[in-house]
């Protein structure tokens, strides 16, 4: 009788995504050994897993792989036995880096401020596709604007991956946005991390122009694809009424970079020593629920005669590890007077976070590194994400900046 074969063993290598093929699945084994298909896992017989945690619909972790072919006792023998056919794994990855048959390829275009985001993006999964536009200039600055091989993408879900960083270039990219579903493509996604006038919404006085209304206006007039309207992707829009703006021509996708925050906080130090601070009730009421696990401090602007002060409305800072949350920071006054008196009222250390740091006229450079000791003056983490590249390029490798990558998050916005 020929000898049984040794039960089947998996290694994960900790430095590549973790990659599985339908057919050559943990799930099912291979119909046949033939098959061309080529996959990291290989198996015959028919194993059982236990999934150790579930975050979102974009991270799992698989803790335990066992084959169901061998005894029961083999379960209870296994932190024993060291030739058990159970193996542990842990193994934490995104939606985007499991690639299956059915999952839907994109061709992403770019602009010239988006390139490195864009092959961040094009790196997290293999079901993106990157495609250039050749950006030129008449002799009188009108854009001159060519899509190479426009013929090539008809029937394909194209995206598009736009910066709004300035009026000029929004007028660049307007163009390729009108233009791209016009191409024969059975869909098209406008990919906008940073929806610019988001903080110009409210009209408080005849004669004020709300330019966030404008711009949706304008989005809102994409033509349609074959696959129906545009969808939006955009993170951390400033107000939440704003959704409201588009028209029925366009489907926005509102997501949040905050999952990128609390991933960062889970692999601080102090991990357990951290709460949350909100510098204004909106702030509060925008991302509360999404860190409802951490100890919150609310703080508020009052008048004092003819100042605004900042001011703890609720909370207690004293020995903790405090993170401020906002969406966005331009001048840092705000956040830089919350960190006074956050300082003043006990806090051990301070950071920061904001998922859009605009930062215009270099005021980024108003936030020091505190290397400890020294909360009321300088920061120990300041997190922005690279929904503005023109900041990313100043603040990169300055502490205590840190940039936490939206391209997992827009990987997986586009297999939706």
């Amino acid at each position: 009788m020929a000898a049984t074969p040794p039960p089947p063993s998996l290694s994960l290598p900790s430095n590549k995504p973790f990659s599985l093929k339908r057919s050559h699945s943990l799930f099912h084994p291979p119909r046949n050994n033939n098959n061309n298909n080529k996959s990291l896992f290989s198996f015959n017989s028919n194993l059982r897993c236990e999934i150790k945690g579930f975050e979102g619909h974009r991270r799992w972790t698989l803790d335990r792989i066992s084959d169901m072919n061998k005894d029961s006792t083999a379960l209870s023998n296994s932190s024993t036995n060291p030739s058990s056919p159970l193996v542990s794994v842990s193994a934490v990855t995104s939606a985007a880096q499991l690639p299956t048959q059915n999952a839907k390829k994109v061709v992403l275009f770019f602009c010239a401020e988006t390139k490195a985001l864009a092959e961040k993006i094009a790196a997290d999964s293999d079901a993106i596709e990157l495609r250039t536009i050749s950006w030129g200039k008449f002799p009188d600055g009108f854009p001159n604007i060519f899509i190479p091989n426009a013929q090539g993408i008809r029937g394909m879900h194209v995206a598009f991956l736009a910066s709004f960083s300035s009026p000029a270039v929004i007028f660049e990219q307007i163009p390729v946005i009108y233009a791209l579903p016009k191409l024969f493509i059975a869909s098209f996604t406008l990919v906008l991390p940073f929806f610019p006038t988001g903080t110009s919404e409210r009209m408080e006085d005849e004669g004020d122009i709300a330019t966030a209304f404008t711009l949706a206006r304008l989005l809102s007039n994409i033509p349609i694809s074959r696959g129906g309207p545009t969808s939006l992707v955009t993170f951390d829009i400033h107000a939440l009424q704003e959704r409201f703006y588009f028209g029925d021509n366009i489907l926005p996708c509102f997501e949040s970079g905050i999952p990128l925050l609390k991933r960062r906080l889970q692999d601080l130090p102090d991990s357990d020593n951290i709460s949350i601070a909100f510098p204004d009730d909106g702030a509060w009421k925008r991302f509360h629920k999404q860190l409802q696990h951490f100890p919150t401090i609310v703080c508020a602007k009052v008048r004092e005669g003819d100042r605004r002060i900042v001011r703890i409305k609720e909370g207690d800072p004293r020995g903790r590890h405090v993170v401020i949350v906002d969406d966005l920071v331009q001048s840092g006054g705000t956040l830089i007077e919350c960190q006074k008196v956050l300082a003043a009222q006990g806090a051990s250390k301070i950071s920061a976070y904001v998922t859009h740091g605009i930062f215009p006229n270099n005021s980024w450079s108003r936030f020091g590194h505190d290397n400890g000791g020294h909360p009321e003056t300088a920061f120990t983490y300041f997190w922005i994400t690279d929904s503005c590249p023109l900041t990313v390029k100043e603040v990169t490798n300055r502490p205590p900046f840190e940039i936490l990558s939206l391209a997992s998050s827009i990987s997986a916005s586009l297999q939706i």
